[in-house]
């Protein structure tokens, strides 16, 4: 996928994270379940230097039970914490306070050793556009302050929220990094909502899904069209499911543009079923 998409906020973003690294104790990383690794910033590992990290996998309600646990493992051997959550339903929420609190022990200890009487930990949430981080936020200050859209580019400024008096918050918008090397980082991306609809071919992304479908998940396939097999060339498999789905145009034709976004809407609702889009 031929993407280079580097927006001026983001540009800035970037700069306004590297201002305030002094300040912050402890890292969380946010990334989307079901691409877990396509969905993080490489920028991030050069950003954020030596911090401690929370890592959360979010959307775990939309991922692979089995394939989250694999990844889970997969992220305990890069970072020393990681959790799995479904901030919508505030499904694992209560474990990250005490996760931000055992990766600070270190800063706390020597608090203690110096008489300070420790202050709210300062904790700096980060993440691609769309992977939650405004609902993860909410949900731990327990009202809503930060904005949350089902689209990129919601969170466009920086601010400091607090959460009880042991920890503190700062959010930042979602920062893409200018260009996806690997295609296929962009495809996974354009599926689960990081990159706007606009900057994407739609037909590009669904064959690229199909595919995947077909490999991985080839029952779901079936039972969501009612195919009783999968065609092998994957324009039969558009055209089986335009005629499952009335997308037809004059002279009996499919009309791919259609089917393609009946495909690529039924993921992002969820209608296949759990789906997660790499493997560790």
């Amino acid at each position: 996928m031929a993407i280079q998409w580097y927006p001026g906020h983001m540009a800035k973003a970037r700069r306004q994270v590297q201002e305030k690294l002094s300040q912050i104790d402890v890292v969380i990383e946010i990334v989307d379940a079901r691409t877990p690794l396509s969905s993080r910033n490489p920028m991030i590992e050069e950003l954020v230097e030596q911090k401690p990290r929370l890592v959360l996998l979010n959307k775990a309600d939309l991922a692979d039970t089995e394939m989250t646990k694999r990844w889970l493992e997969y992220f305990e051997t890069e970072f020393s914490k990681s959790l799995v959550i479904d901030a919508q339903r505030g499904k694992g929420m209560n474990k990250i306070p005490e996760a931000v609190r055992s990766l600070a022990a270190p800063l706390l200890e020597k608090w203690k050793r110096k008489g300070i009487n420790p202050r709210a930990l300062r904790t700096l949430i980060l993440g691609i556009p769309n992977v939650g981080k405004s609902t993860v936020i909410n949900k731990l200050a327990g009202k809503k302050i930060a904005n949350i859209g089902d689209k990129p580019g919601v969170t466009k400024k920086q601010q400091w929220i607090k959460v009880g008096g042991e920890m503190e918050l700062l959010d930042t918008p979602g920062i893409l990094w200018p260009k996806f090397e690997d295609e296929e980082v962009g495809y996974r991306l354009a599926l689960t909502g990081a990159i706007k609809e606009e900057i994407f071919d739609f037909q590009d992304t669904v064959v690229f899904f199909l595919k995947f479908m077909k490999v991985h998940y080839p029952q779901l396939l079936k039972q969501r069209y009612d195919l009783e097999e999968l065609p092998e060339d994957v324009v039969d498999l558009f055209d089986a499911v335009g005629k499952r789905r009335g997308c037809l145009v004059a002279g009996g034709l499919i009309d791919y543009d259609r089917v393609a976004e009946i495909i690529f809407r039924d993921f992002r609702h969820g209608k296949f079923g759990p789906v997660t889009l790499e493997t560790p």
